[in-house]
């Protein structure tokens, strides 16, 4: 609803690096102020209750499903959540996926969301990985 503060954020995402293992939930947030992008991946059942709870959660409106796939093999297997702030990705690669250069899933193709995220994977730029495999 409003620009989260740091700490909040923090929070929110030790709560997913904890809990999402023991339901076999991977996946991706990618942030800009009020602005929240997300991919996760598991289990039809985990995934459904999930994005149930997010939805449901005070502190998110205007919550919408972008994509929808069932996939063969995970694009964000290494991150229980990974994070990206938006604010450290050069504006070039905001601008393949929006027309207006900024992260705003309301005016993307949900196909192209998620092409964003993982051009992300592949230039590095998520982090907090899964405990097991040590944090950046």
């Amino acid at each position: 609803r409003e620009p989260l503060a740091a700490d909040v954020l923090d929070a929110i995402l030790e709560t997913s690096l904890a809990h999402n293992p023991r339901h076999g939930v991977t996946g991706v947030l990618c942030h800009s102020n009020s602005i929240f992008l997300q991919a996760l991946e598991g289990s039809r059942e985990a995934v459904s209750r999930l994005y149930l709870n997010i939805g449901q959660d005070k502190r998110h409106h205007d919550v919408v499903l972008l994509h929808y796939e069932e996939i063969a093999e995970r694009a964000f297997a290494g991150w229980s959540m990974g994070r990206v702030n938006v604010g450290k990705i050069n504006a070039a690669t905001l601008l393949k996926y929006s027309a207006q250069g900024e992260l705003d899933p309301y005016r993307m193709p949900g196909a192209a969301s998620l092409a964003l995220l993982r051009e992300l994977i592949a230039g590095a730029s998520i982090v907090g990985r899964s405990p097991e495999r040590g944090r950046s």
